[in-house]
């Protein structure tokens, strides 16, 4: 069944929601951690955070961190997928989704890519 989006509460900014968050993140001493922009590149959220953990079982707590900071910042009961495995985490709050992986896992998918700047195709077209 395909998860519904999380609605942000009224009132709640994403940009403060954004820094309790990156704060969590830090407190746990995640790595290599970004922050992208996402609005006006899709309705999907309007910033997504990207961070590592060392190990699963440090994946795990910084997911429980970054679920813990959205609770405090008025998030319901944000959505959370690949828990136990904690490989890959994504945690969805409505306008902020927060990707924790272990380093090898985040090498592969490389959302930073995906995501950031403009696709090569893209540029490639924009000089034809």
């Amino acid at each position: 069944m395909p998860l519904r989006p999380v609605p942000s509460p009224r009132g709640l900014e994403t940009g403060s929601l954004v820094q309790n968050v990156l704060q969590s993140l830090e407190d746990l001493k995640a790595e290599e951690i970004i922050s992208i922009e996402l609005a006006g590149k899709t309705t999907l959220a309007d910033t997504m955070i990207i961070a590592s953990g060392r190990s699963n079982v440090h994946v795990g707590a910084i997911a429980e961190s970054v679920v813990r900071a959205c609770k405090d910042a008025g998030i319901g009961s944000p959505r959370i997928e690949g828990v136990p495995h904690c490989d890959w985490v994504v945690v969805d709050a409505g306008d902020l989704i927060v990707h924790v992986f272990r380093p090898e896992v985040r090498k592969f998918y490389n959302l930073e890519k995906m995501w950031s700047g403009d696709r090569p195709n893209e540029a490639e077209a924009r000089r034809s």
